[in-house]
């Protein structure tokens, strides 16, 4: 997992015990990864109000993604691998936190709002990168360490289950 190398970031007020219960709730007994995808941009998304544009990257192709369910205003229809944070994502397999996307080479600007942004791979049971959560903030330093490892394990629960 990339490290946060500053402390700017303001209080986590997600309440993650109560988000994890809720999508193990909603969840429970689905299999279709796009209506997952789906219920869980809506339900992080809601979660935060540091969370402007939340939704994800689903892998189509070879080093390809293209946009999966998400709220907020329009994103990027489709990111190679070798472009943006999602692509670094996708590329690497490790979550990116990125507190200032202005100072991030190759940075994607699907929407002049965004300030930072962290991306988290999301695999099947199997390991495959199927997808990658994106999470776009209209603030700079909007995310913690904390974020990626509670945002993470949801993630897993959900789609390597």
């Amino acid at each position: 997992m990339e490290q946060r190398t500053d402390s700017k970031a303001g209080d986590v007020t997600v309440d993650y015990p109560a988000l994890h219960r809720s999508v193990a709730s909603l969840a429970e007994g689905e299999d279709d990864a796009v209506a997952l995808m789906a219920t869980l941009a809506c339900e992080i998304h809601h979660a935060d109000d540091r969370f402007d544009w939340t939704g994800f990257y689903r892998v189509v192709a070879p080093r390809l993604l293209k946009i999966g369910p998400y709220q907020g205003g329009h994103g990027c229809l489709t990111i190679p691998f070798d472009r943006g944070v999602c692509g670094a994502c996708a590329r690497t397999g490790e979550v990116q936190i990125v507190a200032d996307v202005d100072a991030f080479p190759g940075h994607i600007a699907c929407a002049s709002s965004t300030r930072s942004e962290i991306v988290l791979p999301v695999r099947d049971r199997a390991g495959d990168l199927i997808a990658v959560l994106d999470i776009d903030s209209d603030r700079p330093h909007a995310f913690t360490e904390e974020d990626a490892r509670e945002l993470q394990v949801l993630l897993d629960a959900v789609f390597a289950r």
